[in-house]
């Protein structure tokens, strides 16, 4: 019985095809994963931002977390400046409702988002948009707006 030189080949390219498919379906699972995971910790990050910023007053965090351009714009008393507006309104009456969610400027890396809450304070409204971005290692406040809206 002799072996057709020519099929052993061609089933030797078949076994190379089927590992590299398999190869490729690894690679797609764990980059689909990764994107799920940094979708569900920039989400946690953008509500955290907004906790820790608008209910705990956090200045600390909010320095910890900046990025390298807004410790440019937010120099240590304009943090303070921040967190003492926001301690001027006082508690807010309920706790802060964040609406947003996190995009990847291509389809599995560069995510980055927006997050905005609308704040109840026993004397007036706030609004609250934050922006935020995961360059290299870790979470960052990419920009933050907050207006506090005229007393009632």
């Amino acid at each position: 019985m002799k072996i057709n030189p020519r099929s052993k080949s061609s089933g030797q390219l078949l076994v190379i095809v089927i590992i590299v498919l398999v190869l490729v379906g690894i690679g797609f699972w764990w980059l689909s994963s990764n994107k799920q995971q940094m979708a569900k910790e920039g989400n946690e990050f953008g509500r955290k931002v907004i906790q820790e910023l608008v209910v705990q007053h956090n200045v600390k965090f909010f320095a910890d977390h900046l990025s390298p351009a807004m410790r440019l714009q937010y120099p240590p008393s304009a943090q303070q400046d921040l967190m003492t507006q926001m301690d001027r309104l006082g508690t807010p009456l309920s706790a802060p409702d964040v609406q947003g969610d996190i995009q990847f400027q291509s389809h599995f890396f560069e995510p980055n988002g927006n997050f905005h809450a609308h704040i109840n304070y026993p004397t007036r409204g706030a609004e609250i948009n934050v922006s935020i971005s995961h360059p290299v290692g870790r979470w960052q406040i990419d920009e933050i707006v907050f207006t506090a809206e005229a007393a009632r």
